[in-house]
């Protein structure tokens, strides 16, 4: 049963997985010969290896490392698809990872091997055919290099669209050298002051603010009329002359008002970096006293001794007119207007580079916000005064708290200088928690006709997560540009507010329904949020989950969390935020229902009702648990049908066994989960019954597949929870833990009379709805209002927004014309399970009555008197919505299949 016996290499190792010291593959010795390589001391290798290693001056330790690994990615490799020169770069850059040593660098050896850098990369990818090649600590180091590397050149490519639109090419030599000096010296400025180089707005706001340090200092020769009309000197104050305090340098306001304008920046964010970050440098570097231009050979001098303390790459290479060195050009497409993707004909989705679809999403959301408060409205301060216990101080205070936090937490990641930044972040994260809780409570109240909800409103973990949700959806839309993961990305947050990921899970679906501002994208951000809780994140030592589960199982077993007759049926989600947060417990369906003339527990009274004596002798069964569970299945049976096809396509009938021992496992073997992660269990129990069914099916090829799958990091199998303070990989895993504790359940599964197995359930549509997405009848969208217009495309069509003018008659002729044209073409879809049916006709009143029955259309004017009759806000146009929610025909999204 176990797989072929391979030597494990039991190593301690920080339970922190995410540190880039944690290590599987054990370093040599960093003293044992440092000297540079001496030919005679390495005859067993190959002699064009050694010469490599000489050009690029390493070590004997080094030179010896990298071969070791060079031979164990050769005798793995089945073929080779590099060149041996490109593989022995990447290994020598791998042990210099792996031994911290300072040489050699990234550019040097990317040199070596004659490659631009993802070229490279995927050479270094080509090495880890197996588990244990390349270690955590390389590929960690390596991410991050990828990822500020795609932040640098897309910043680049911005960059030369800008130096075109400010600087005429008359004086093509000096301007060239001005050109070179401008990206030298934000090079400079962000390798100096900024922690955290892959924040692709903080880096183009410096970059906006090195722009602004050139443009008045050029001759306004060079410049266009829109910038050299902007440079009016700015006359120093007499009062500060002579004193021993030098001013900081002074911000030409008028021009980087225009350059901010033109390049589609917050003002007032740019303005704060340029007085925490920017002058400063300036200061430090002797700049700010002159007011000449700096040369490119004196900025780039400067930044060759912080180039140097870093195994970097060389940012000044893409000022070399070298095309291989930055030859992609990473774009995203940036949905403007969110179609269904299933019609892509229809789509005015545009492409745009990752700077500008950032800006934009930031901008759309900061407009979104710019109704919303920073403090609780009216609204929000009636229902606090309805509280019982008024916890409008608490609240005031808390926030205040958090704010303190998360702006000083954000300045250690990214940089000293940049609590300011972290500071407008919070700023627009608080807002959008007011008015999240705000829709929260409406609801609340229309569903319950309670208005004291002193429970839900003095509960301190429920704010704090609606908070960090909040701000989840701000970080996440100032990361928006580049599709990689940051030091601020989800779960950072978590850390910050020492908040548990299955409390923040409880709160995002209801955050979805309450926020109808969110896109597609930003929902589809959130339900990813909730799969890595429900993945990993949940099962951590501390997680109250463990409490619950304990409470659950102590008559025995833990019973199924969602009976198997549901598991074929979509997902219910019938408990709001409110029920999961303060209402975790209730009793078990087996007893018989208590009278209890009490308010609901969902009406949020200020203090929980009395729990009968009938349920003394029995353990509560949680809401927040059972719902947990419910969606646990979907997520961990959706993950293993995906590898099923890609490894067991030739044995179908495994996978309903698979699946049956994986849910075994979740349900009575829970504490197996603590501190690991949903996907090694998975793989375990795919290996074990391949295992005892005869199947040919080894760990390697598991691995090598589940690396294909998206949304995995290699810390899933190479880091595995052995016991305490240990780790291993994944075989080392399931040979001394998974096999150890099941394997007398794995071995009923050996027998041709199998147990009963668990039915597998249906794959079902995601719970989320997509408030932004249009819904589509035939060519005509219908969207709800937006609050302001987004750039239309000659695909567009047709835009109508219900409460705005309408126009003329000859418009809405079109519109009847094209969903006349369009009736005959729909068909019903093939949706699984009890799901909606298509309209076949445009629904526009809220009685569900038709405009089209089947006769003609009568014109333009009836259709104009029948719209004329809706009202105009943006409340009844989603209460329109809702009702016909049954029967609408909007793309239902698969909840793991398309998000991931």
């Amino acid at each position: 049963m176990p797989p072929k016996k391979r030597t494990p290499q039991n190593k301690e190792i920080k339970q922190n997985i995410s540190s880039s010291d944690n290590n599987n593959v054990k370093s040599p010795s960093k003293t044992a010969d440092d000297s540079i390589v001496s030919t005679p001391k390495h005859k067993d290798k190959d002699v064009d290896f050694v010469i490599l290693c000489k050009d690029l001056q390493v070590t004997n330790s080094l030179c010896n490392h990298a071969w070791s690994i060079w031979k164990k990615a050769s005798d793995s490799m089945e073929k080779m698809t590099d060149s041996n020169k490109q593989l022995w770069a990447a290994c020598l850059f791998v042990a210099a990872i792996d031994m911290d040593a300072s040489t050699p660098g990234f550019t040097d050896v990317q040199k070596a091997a004659g490659l631009n850098m993802k070229p490279f990369l995927e050479v270094m990818k080509n090495l880890d055919v197996n588990i244990d090649i390349i270690s955590p600590k390389v590929n960690s180091a390596v991410s991050r290099l990828e990822k500020k590397y795609d932040v640098s050149l897309a910043l680049y490519q911005r960059f030369e669209k800008i130096w075109k639109d400010i600087y005429a090419q008359s004086a093509e030599a000096e301007s060239t050298e001005i050109f070179k000096s401008i990206w030298t010296m934000f090079l400079l400025a962000k390798g100096s002051f900024l922690q955290m180089e892959d924040d692709l707005v903080i880096s183009f706001h410096l970059l906006i603010c090195v722009l602004e340090f050139f443009i008045k200092r050029s001759p306004s020769s060079l410049l266009r009329p829109l910038y050299s009309s902007k440079l009016t000197p700015t006359r120093s104050s007499r009062r500060n002359q002579g004193k021993a305090k030098p001013r900081p340098p002074e911000v030409n306001e008028p021009l980087l008002e225009v350059v901010c304008k033109e390049n589609e920046c917050s003002l007032d964010e740019v303005k704060n970096l340029y007085e925490t970050v920017f002058s400063p440098f300036l200061e430090s570097s002797g700049f700010s006293k002159s007011q000449e231009l700096p040369t490119f050979e004196e900025l780039s001098m400067k930044f060759e001794d912080v180039f140097l303390k870093t195994k970097d790459f060389d940012g000044r290479l893409f000022l070399n007119g070298d095309e291989k060195w930055h030859q992609e050009k990473p774009v995203i497409r940036a949905q403007v207007e969110s179609t269904p993707k299933k019609n892509e004909e229809f789509s005015p989705a545009v492409l745009q580079t990752p700077v500008r679809a950032t800006l934009y999403s930031v901008q759309q959301l900061r407009v979104s916000l710019t109704s919303a408060s920073d403090q609780p409205s009216e609204t929000l301060m009636k229902y606090f005064k309805n509280c019982t216990v008024n916890p409008t101080e608490e609240i005031i205070k808390r926030t205040e708290h958090l704010g303190e936090v998360f702006s000083h937490a954000f300045a250690q990641v990214v940089g000293p200088g940049c609590s300011g930044a972290g500071n407008q972040r919070f700023a627009l994260g608080l807002r959008l928690y007011y008015r999240v809780m705000e829709s929260m409570l409406k609801s609340e109240e229309k569903r319950l006709s309670q208005h004291n909800f002193s429970q839900l409103l003095n509960n301190s973990t429920f704010h704090t997560s609606l908070l960090s949700c909040s701000l989840e959806v701000v970080m996440a839309t100032y990361g928006s540009g580049l599709s990689t993961d940051t030091d601020l990305s989800f779960p950072w947050l978590l850390g910050v507010f020492k908040l548990h990921g299955f409390d923040f899970y409880k709160v995002i679906e209801s955050f979805i329904k309450a926020e109808p501002s969110l896109n597609r994208d930003m929902v589809k951000h959130l339900e990813r949020c909730e799969h890595v809780i429900i993945e990993s994140i949940a099962w951590r030592a501390d997680s109250p989950l463990f409490e619950l589960l304990q409470l659950a199982g102590e008559e025995g077993r833990l019973e199924p969390a969602e009976p198997p007759a549901f598991l074929h049926q979509p997902p219910q989600h019938l408990h709001t935020a409110a029920d999961l947060y303060l209402s975790p417990v209730r009793p078990s369906r087996s007893l018989p229902p208590v009278q209890d003339r009490s308010p609901p527990r969902a009406a949020l009274p200020s203090s929980p009702p009395p729990q009968p004596l009938a349920q003394a002798h029995r353990p509560p069964k949680s809401n927040s648990l059972s719902h947990f569970y419910k969606k646990l299945y979907r997520v961990a049976y959706l993950r293993l049908k995906r590898l099923c096809t890609r490894l067991l396509s030739d044995h179908p009938e495994l996978e309903l066994i698979i699946w049956t021992l994986l849910q075994h496992t979740l349900k009575d073997e829970y504490e197996l989960l603590k501190d690991r992660h949903l996907d090694q269990l998975m793989m375990s129990a795919m290996y074990a019954i391949c295992k005892v069914k005869f199947v040919d099916l080894r760990f390697k090829t598991i691995v090598t597949a589940y690396k294909e799958l998206p949304n995995t990091i290699q810390e899933t199998f190479k880091q595995v929870l052995i016991s305490e303070g240990k780790y291993d990989s994944i075989i080392v895993f399931y040979n001394m833990v998974f096999m150890q504790k099941l394997k007398t359940n794995i071995l009923q599964y050996a027998s041709s009379r199998l147990p009963t197995l668990s039915p597998v359930p249906h794959i079902p549509r995601s719970p989320y709805k997509y408030p932004n997405s249009p819904m589509r009848v035939g060519n005509v969208y219908v969207s709800p209002m937006k609050s302001c217009a987004s750039p239309m495309t000659p695909r567009s069509r047709i835009l109508i927004s219900l409460g705005e003018s309408f126009g003329n008659s000859e418009r809405f002729q079109k519109i009847n014309e094209m969903v006349k044209s369009s009736e005959g073409t729909l068909k019903r879809r093939g949706d699984v399970g009890s799901g909606p049916k298509p309209l076949k006709r445009l629904r526009f009143d809220t009685d569900g009555q038709d405009e089209a029955d089947g006769s003609k259309p009568s014109g333009g004017s009836a259709l104009i008197q029948k719209l004329t009759e809706m009202s105009s806000t943006r409340n009844r146009m989603q209460e329109q919505k809702m009702k016909e929610e049954a029967e609408s025909v909007r793309e239902e999204v698969p909840s793991v299949e398309k998000n991931e």
